[in-house]
């Protein structure tokens, strides 16, 4: 990478945005669920959650609000297994009352992102996944701007639910991405049907197919559909590994290809 040997993102290799064009898509979950299909994978994984307003991500990986140390290059990021196998840095850890609404101007948000997305020591990661506020707002532009600042951004995975409300949103994701030259690793389709919980049959209930028909009007990659699975939810909610739970499930099936799509193309370039 084109970084200074001081940078905090010196050894990392691969640097990924999770946009979404809206908010509900479970985009903080896709991020989590990635990052523990990637370490399982034998790869060292960071997450950074820069969603300022919904910042989810130490709860669906049971971390809790830990105090957040500093050393000689910065914030120390928390470690989510004894191994530091997976590292995480929340802009949740740094705000004073988790419970308060964050109401900021513009420049305030962009001066926090700023100093959060520069100030983390990040040490040897394969892959650092970087959760985004939804939408496509000021608050991008001051991730992305930093990001570059410090390492070369390998690209986005956009996530989007089936509806048509949903991908039309992405639609802008997209011309962000072709404005700001951010590559398209690929679309996810979330919640693509739900999973029974008693006979593990999937319904569309949703619709199906929306991510991957704009994958293809759009020229992008389709990586693939993960479907609305209760077991999914709950391990979320209850901050537990889904991945290393459900390993037979047609969830665990769906996201594991993702992931080692998703490596294969970071290592392609």
């Amino acid at each position: 990478m084109d970084q200074n040997d001081d940078s905090s993102f010196s050894h990392v290799r691969h640097v990924v945005l999770i946009l979404s064009g809206k908010g509900g898509v479970g985009k903080s979950t896709i991020t989590t669920e990635l990052a523990l299909a990637l370490k399982h994978a034998g790869k060292k994984i960071g997450i950074l959650d820069v969603d300022l307003c919904g910042p989810s991500i130490p709860r669906m990986l049971s971390v809790g609000r830990p105090d957040v140390h500093q050393c000689d290059s910065g914030w120390v990021p928390v470690y989510t297994d004894p191994e530091k196998s997976l590292a995480l840095m929340s802009i949740g850890f740094l705000l004073e009352d988790p419970d308060e609404a964050v109401v900021w101007r513009g420049p305030k948000k962009t001066a926090l992102i700023g100093q959060f997305v520069s100030d983390v020591a990040w040490g040897e990661l394969d892959v650092l996944l970087v959760d985004t506020p939804p939408g496509t707002s000021d608050e991008h532009l001051a991730v992305l701007e930093n990001l570059k600042k410090h390492s070369k951004v390998d690209g986005a995975i956009l996530v989007t639910t089936p509806q048509a409300v949903s991908t039309g949103d992405v639609r802008r994701e997209i011309t962000f991405c072709k404005k700001t030259g951010v590559r398209i690793l690929g679309i996810v389709e979330n919640m693509s049907g739900f999973v029974c919980p008693h006979c593990s049959e999937c319904s569309n209930i949703f619709s199906k197919g929306g991510g991957e028909e704009l994958a293809k009007l759009t020229g992008s990659v389709f990586l693939g559909a993960v479907p609305l699975d209760p077991l999914l939810s709950t391990s979320i909610e209850e901050g537990k590994d889904f991945l290393q739970a459900f390993p037979d499930s047609a969830t665990f099936s769906a996201i594991t290809r993702i992931s080692q799509t998703l490596l294969d193309s970071l290592q392609s370039t």
